[in-house]
């Protein structure tokens, strides 16, 4: 007679300590330092590092101002969510969003389920200094800046505050924000020590 066996259970591979599952996503105000902060997070990880913007212009074959001057805030909207559905392919990296993408209903959607958001907050006084450094804001030339990045911040604070992780960006270097990130990763049980 034929042994039998019991089936197989399917199991998950196990986990790889100290290795993400998802991808990490980085959301915040214009000039909070979401690709400065992205690319020093993304060496420290050792991952692969996208700026979201970057992939836009490439794809579009246009600045972001130029899309928003030809087009409008819609359009560049829609070609935002259509470039961070394609970053979030399930390979773990550090992306980089612009600062409207994650008050977008389907975009916020699509990031809280594919990745691990991080919004990156910081003083209204150091974003105006921060953005002041390059003129490619198009939010920000239609008026005062301080007074716009204070009304985006009145608006947008709520969407941004759905991120799981929530860390400050002040005055100092950049990598006091990259080790508050990998601190809260690390306290969410998102990375393993």
């Amino acid at each position: 007679m034929a042994k039998t066996y019991p089936p197989r259970r399917k199991t998950q591979p196990p986990r790889r300590r100290g290795l993400l599952a998802k991808p990490i996503v980085l959301v915040g105000l214009m000039g909070v330092g979401k690709s400065t902060i992205g690319r020093r997070l993304a060496s420290r990880l050792n991952l692969p590092f996208v700026d979201a913007d970057e992939e836009i212009e490439r794809a579009a074959g246009l600045t972001i101002t130029e899309i928003f001057e030809r087009y409008g805030e819609e359009t560049f909207r829609d070609g935002e969510r259509r470039v961070i559905r394609r970053l979030l392919d399930g390979s773990v990296k550090v992306i980089a969003t612009g600062g409207g993408a994650f008050v977008q209903d389907e975009t916020r959607q699509l990031i809280l389920e594919q990745s691990i958001a991080v919004w990156i907050d910081a003083d209204i006084d150091i974003l105006v200094e921060r953005t002041s450094r390059r003129n490619t804001r198009p939010l920000l030339r239609t008026g005062d800046p301080k007074e716009i990045l204070t009304r985006l911040a009145g608006t947008r604070s709520p969407y941004y505050a759905k991120a799981p992780i929530h860390i400050r960006s002040g005055r100092g270097p950049h990598d006091a924000a990259v080790d508050a990130i990998i601190t809260a990763l690390h306290r969410q049980g998102y990375l393993t020590k």
